[in-house]
């Protein structure tokens, strides 16, 4: 499991801050989209809206444990958050895409693409009641 650096590797540059701790790096060997966090084991993405994406599943359920899900599936924080949470998780997947999730789902991208969104909003509702707090 990684933890939390506040001084990123000299290849790598923060793309996203966010609150907590939490942010989006990117550089490195393989120049990818690194999701940080604390207590978070270390996740890469080739697209930057997916790393994004995973941040707002990450806040949405107020963190989970990725570390061994290849041995045991969605963590269940996110299977718990209901169906939204966990198309948005599912997008995040290198194998996966909005018409692999719609047709696992039995629904249209467009309806996948609204779940997202929800995910999005009450992520950045979270991060805001945060940053809010601290500045108390």
């Amino acid at each position: 499991m990684s933890t939390h650096d506040t001084t990123p590797a000299t290849d790598d540059s923060i793309v996203e801050e966010y609150v907590l701790g939490v942010r989006i790096l990117e550089g490195g060997v393989d120049d990818r989209y690194r999701f940080e966090a604390p207590e978070h084991t270390e996740i890469a993405f080739d697209d930057l809206a997916d790393a994004r994406l995973y941040a707002d599943v990450y806040f949405d359920v107020n963190g989970f444990v990725e570390d061994g899900t290849g041995e045991r599936g969605v963590p269940p924080e996110v299977v718990q958050a209901g169906k939204d949470t966990l198309a948005a998780y599912l997008v995040t997947l290198p194998w996966a895409d909005v018409n692999w999730v719609a047709s696992f789902y039995g629904a249209t991208p467009t309806e996948i693409e609204r779940y997202l969104s929800w995910v999005r909003d009450r992520a950045e509702e979270i991060r805001a009641r945060v940053n809010a707090q601290q500045l108390e």
